[in-house]
């Protein structure tokens, strides 16, 4: 055999674990992964198997059937990287140009951050609605397919210390005052304020098998949608038609393409960037 057919080989076994590991965790631990993209997935798992000093992927899914917390590990590196607070100045700032001029009409807006990557997402669309005069009369519901980290992020908080040097992206995000007066700090812990907090509701949904839930006026999942393959992106995107109120906003990872499910519902809002308006 030459060496590029061993090494066609042995990618054919690789891909094959890989298949068998993430039927296992559906199987077993009701989280469906296998519809992502696949070398992105491939990564990840690649990451888990180095710190664990781990050769193989099927050694990888002995430890996640047979040893207590390994599954965890693995799901957690599987899910949306978390997002730190105004970690993405423009997007930020888009986000407060589309959603403050398209939402001052509504009475009682719902925003739906779909799979989101924790506090960080959350809380700045919190603050950047709160500076636009929407959030006192707008509910954020932020939703996690996992329910460990679901649990976490109720009770989670920021390094008091690290608000300083978040005020330059604040400031390019379009903020108009001081990050650290949106905050309360407990034993050197941030927490943002009661007042803002409150908007966001925190619920359990997956996106590769649960249904509508809701009627929203905003719809932001641009990051998630990144991870996912082609027919999950596909299914996603109907469940987010599915879900937005006409004349809604969309804001998603990429700009749509013809093919896209629903693409011909939506105008663009901002030129070359993935922000729409449900006209149909």
């Amino acid at each position: 055999m030459t060496a590029f057919a061993a090494f066609a080989a042995s990618l054919a076994v690789e891909e094959l674990e890989i298949e068998l590991l993430l039927e296992a965790l559906t199987q077993r631990h009701g989280y469906d992964f296998r519809d992502y993209d696949r070398q992105l997935v491939r990564r990840k798992l690649l990451g888990v198997m180095g710190v664990r000093e781990l050769k193989t992927v099927s050694a990888l899914q002995e430890r996640v059937l047979h040893e207590p917390g390994a599954a965890s590990g693995v799901l957690r590196a599987l899910a949306v990287r978390p997002a730190g607070l105004f970690d993405d100045p423009a997007g930020a700032l888009h986000a407060r140009q589309v959603l403050g001029a398209n939402l001052r009409s509504a009475a009682l807006p719902k925003l739906w951050l779909a799979e989101c990557a924790g506090i960080g997402e959350a809380w700045t669309l919190a603050i950047l609605l709160q500076e636009e005069g929407l959030l006192h009369r707008s509910e954020i519901f932020a939703t996690m397919a996992n329910d460990e980290l679901l649990a976490e992020v109720r009770e989670a908080g920021i390094d008091a210390d690290s608000l300083p040097g978040l005020q330059e992206n604040y400031l390019l995000a379009g903020g108009t005052g001081t990050l650290a007066d949106y905050f309360e700090v407990q034993d050197g812990r941030a927490l943002l304020l009661p007042r803002l907090r409150s908007r966001i509701t925190w619920a359990g949904h997956n996106l590769v098998t649960d249904a509508s839930f809701n009627e929203f006026q905003a719809i932001l999942c641009c990051r998630a949608l990144a991870d996912f393959g082609p027919m999950l992106r596909q299914r996603v995107l109907r469940l987010f038609y599915e879900s937005l109120s006409r004349f809604g906003v969309l804001g998603i990872d990429r700009e749509l393409a013809p093919g896209d499910a629903h693409a011909g519902a939506y105008k663009p809002l901002l030129p070359d960037l993935p922000w729409y308006r449900r006209v149909e």
